[in-house]
């Protein structure tokens, strides 16, 4: 019964908007078709905003300066308790949700899901944010230029998810 209820929730609401519409009198196909073309138009103007942040990605990934960063900063993750292997799932979720589930789906099948390193993995998955992605299209698409307060609050809340989220995994296992 939930099973179904869940495979028709969409439907069912999509039926309501319509009967609603319909029963009040609105040109609901007009203004389906309206929508679609403001999503469109939304579409075109942050298309420019994610290819940029898509090939700035690739490079990042492709010229091995991921590499280079955790060798870096693994001495400094190490006072924290962050293990060395999850280091690249930390530097790329912020940049790329596609690129964050590949270095995810290299860990867990490198250290299991049930291992510290695997449960650590999985909850900043859960619990972290794709930052500058997310910033880049939602901001783009309105053309904000100024993301200072809003890039700060962002990196702060990432970082707290990375600490709460090795004490959580320590806490509980």
């Amino acid at each position: 019964m939930i099973k179904y209820l869940s495979l028709s929730i969409i439907p069912i609401i999509f039926f309501i908007i319509i009967t609603y519409g319909m029963i009040s009198g609105k040109k609901v196909y007009e203004w389906f078709v309206e929508g679609a073309k403001d999503g469109a138009k939304v579409c075109m103007r942050i298309f420019p905003y994610l290819l940029a942040m898509i090939i700035g990605v690739n490079i990042f990934r492709q010229a091995g300066l991921l590499d280079i960063l955790n060798f870096i900063l693994s001495p400094i993750t190490s006072l924290i308790g962050l293990p060395k292997e999850i280091l690249p799932l930390v530097l790329i979720k912020p940049l790329s949700g596609s690129g964050a589930v590949g270095v995810f789906t290299d860990i867990i099948k490198n250290y299991g899901a049930d291992t510290y390193i695997g449960l650590v993995a999985s909850v900043l998955m859960g619990t972290t944010e794709t930052i500058f992605y997310t910033i880049t299209v939602y901001y783009g698409a309105v053309k904000i230029k100024k993301i200072r307060h809003t890039l700060w609050a962002a990196v702060m809340a990432d970082i707290t998810a990375i600490i709460l989220s090795i004490l959580m995994v320590k806490i509980l296992l």
